[in-house]
């Protein structure tokens, strides 16, 4: 079988949590030595550490099949590559930051500002749906500083915590996009690597369901075991176990985490008792 090969972030967070999805897919990967490229022990993969900007001309080129990325690099380097899977991790925003000390009440006071950004193609994009114009500054790294230096009058910028721009004395105006970690695809990959993508996504799609649920469990009077099955958000029905008390059961099934507090509220409600809540690894459909 023909190995897949996924480029990643070499350093940083996004790096980490990448290696951590692969290593929850039960994909086993050794870079003790830091190098750039590795082959996966236990699973036809290829692993390429490349620097986060390079990775779309890489993807778009075909030398790599596969990439864990931000999708606001795809916004802004990406075209025509597709994308498999959100992934929920890394989640950001690029957005626009002014001085403190500047009056803003609108986009359209920004027009004819000197703008610093290392992505002057989504800046390009954003001014031309709202009709402004503004003078890019194109710039690698540190962007923050530019308006105490005099170099800009603005910045456009990734934004997680919003600590940064505070410690700069900025502060956030505009959200131009939303991002997260995706797993995005070459246009060029190969029938023979798409087979093992899937593979791969099946893997990844059974971690990622595990994330976002809980495995449930409660004591329910069987006289309640309908009511209480018609709460819970199941794949198909909840396992019902009778208990050595005559008249109860131990009611079974997953639940979405988002819905968490909502779901048992309910349960109490319909008789449930003793409800405990455990972690679900993986998640296979």
């Amino acid at each position: 079988m023909s190995k897949l090969k996924i480029a990643i972030q070499k350093s940083g967070r996004l790096n980490e949590e990448s290696i951590q999805l692969l290593k929850d897919c039960g994909i086993s990967i050794y870079n003790g030595n830091d190098q750039l490229r590795v082959t996966a022990s236990n699973f036809p993969l290829e692993v390429y550490f490349l620097r986060n900007s390079d990775i779309p001309q890489y993807l778009i080129d075909g030398v790599v099949d596969i990439a864990v990325v931000g999708d606001n690099l795809l916004v802004e380097k990406g075209k025509n590559i597709q994308i498999a899977e959100k992934l929920g991790f890394s989640k950001c925003k690029v957005s626009v930051a002014v001085p403190k000390s500047f009056t803003y009440n609108s986009i359209q006071d920004l027009n004819g500002l000197r703008v610093a950004t290392s992505y002057p193609n989504t800046v390009n994009q954003f001014c031309n749906k709202n009709n402004i114009e503004v003078d890019i500054h194109q710039i690698s790294g540190s962007v923050e500083i530019a308006p105490n230096i005099g170099l800009s009058d603005a910045i456009v910028d990734i934004v997680s915590s919003g600590s940064t721009l505070f410690k700069n004395g900025l502060k956030e105006v505009e959200v131009i996009c939303k991002s997260e970690a995706v797993l995005a695809v070459s246009p060029l990959i190969t029938e023979d690597a798409n087979l093992v993508l899937n593979k791969l996504l099946f893997r990844i799609q059974a971690v990622l369901r595990s994330k976002k649920s809980k495995y449930i469990l409660m004591n329910v009077p069987n006289d309640n075991i309908q009511a209480v099955s018609e709460i819970l958000p199941v794949l198909k029905s909840p396992t019902v176990v009778p208990l050595g008390e005559s008249g109860w059961s131990s009611v079974q099934s997953v639940i979405d985490e988002e819905q968490f507090w909502d779901v048992i509220d309910k349960l109490k409600d319909a008789g449930a008792e003793g409800i405990l809540i455990c972690p679900v690894e993986k998640m296979v459909l």
